[in-house]
């Protein structure tokens, strides 16, 4: 018989092949309605007047709260051990570390 915590609290991950490489994004877009946030990310490339998003996650709304506060307890821990996060200008609500209308470089 299995033990009953185990059953009860903890499941495995498992992490295909496909998936363990990842999918780099400096750009996000998350919108929601009233039962599911939606979260597209993007790579956008300097000069490139165009971004294909490359994954889309899908939560519902308390699991879109859980990682909200999963996120801010790591970037508290982040800052902990390797500084202050800056953020150039804060200006805008979308993440790009470059202007993506100006073509530029």
């Amino acid at each position: 018989m299995e033990n009953k915590e185990k059953q009860e609290g903890q499941f495995q991950l498992e992490l295909p092949q496909n998936v363990a490489q990842g999918e780099y994004a400096n750009f996000a877009l998350i919108t929601h309605s009233r039962s599911e946030f939606i979260a597209d990310f993007a790579r956008v490339l300097p000069g490139l007047p165009k971004a294909v998003i490359n994954s889309r996650v899908i939560l519902a709304p308390e699991h879109a709260k859980r990682l909200l506060m999963a996120l801010q307890e790591n970037v508290a821990k982040y800052e902990h051990e390797f500084g202050k996060i800056q953020l150039p200008g804060q200006e805008g609500k979308t993440i790009a570390p470059f202007n993506v209308n100006k073509g530029e470089a």
